[in-house]
């Protein structure tokens, strides 16, 4: 099957062929798709892609599972509230899954698969509740402080810290647009598609996730995410005896080598599936091979 050509052909968000789910909570409503019964898979997105990056992966388990895939506030279909109705930093992050999944009554036997900042949110969640996952699907992703062999990219660093940063995510867009531009290397998006990933973010007032993640990247002791993330590396180690796969895209421009490396230190065991012709967005990048590789892992 040719994953991309069967879903290019419609465009923006009517592209989806999944029922829209709604969860309130505090007045803001967070999407996500619920497809399936059995066994939960829970998929978690980055920044600033969205759910739609699950929809291949998604349509490949829900046949034999219960099928998860939710926007983060900000993202996707979610609402976009500004600063004062939403905290937008990890540990909010965290607290809104965990939520989401209670009023589901989704606690136990759960597979995480987790890409970009759905990593650092996932293992979150995980080490809050090691007794409920049963599986983990790591895609170029951390749920650990910046390597040390890594220096802080450029680009990030002016997004983060700087006024310009701001001006160009809100304005112009760009981190989106950026991402969907780079983030294929085999296989890069044809234009239609890139304009599907960067649909929900169209005004200044929808891009504050976009630009509020890149700002909660913990760099420092006194950054507000940086404790928490630390508490998260250090419970990663309960997760040795779970099944993991871990699919990496080696040409990705943020979580290169030693991202995946700092992987394979705390779980030699996992099996291990490298793309070295591939970037940031594996699921897009790789379909063809690394679906029906994460479909077998599972069915194990």
């Amino acid at each position: 099957m040719n994953f991309r050509r069967q879903n290019t052909a419609d465009k923006g968000q009517k592209a989806y062929c999944f029922a829209p789910h709604f969860f309130l909570r505090r007045g803001l409503r967070q999407h996500y798709w619920d497809e399936g019964v059995g066994d939960a898979v829970v998929m978690l997105h980055g920044n600033p892609s969205w759910s739609f990056y699950y929809r291949h992966l998604l349509a490949a388990l829900k046949g034999d599972y219960r099928v998860i895939v939710p926007d983060h506030i900000g993202c996707g279909l979610s609402d976009k509230p500004d600063d004062a109705a939403y905290a937008y930093t990890l540990a909010q992050r965290i607290d809104d899954l965990e939520a989401l999944l209670d009023s589901l009554a989704v606690n136990q036997r759960i597979t995480l698969v987790v890409h970009d900042w759905g990593g650092m949110i996932g293992m979150g969640y995980a080490v809050r509740h090691p007794e409920r996952i049963a599986r983990l699907v790591v895609l170029n992703t951390a749920a650990f402080h910046l390597p040390a062999a890594v220096p802080f990219p450029l680009a990030l660093r002016i997004c983060r810290d700087t006024r310009l940063g701001t001006w160009l995510i809100r304005k112009l867009n760009i981190f989106a647009r950026t991402a969907a531009y780079v983030g294929c290397k085999r296989n890069p998006m044809p234009s239609d598609l890139r304009k599907v990933y960067c649909s929900p973010y169209n005004s200044w007032k929808t891009r504050i996730a976009t630009l509020r993640f890149v700002q909660d990247i913990p760099l420092y002791n006194d950054d507000p995410s940086y404790a928490l993330v630390g508490d998260i590396s250090a419970g990663l180690a309960q997760f040795q005896d779970r099944p993991m796969l871990i699919a990496w895209g080696e040409k990705d421009f943020v979580f290169n080598r030693p991202f995946l490396n700092e992987w394979l230190i705390r779980f030699p065991e996992a099996t291990v599936h490298r793309y070295a012709d591939c970037g940031h967005y594996i699921l897009e990048d790789a379909a063809e091979d690394l679906i029906p590789k994460i479909v077998a892992f599972l069915a194990r």
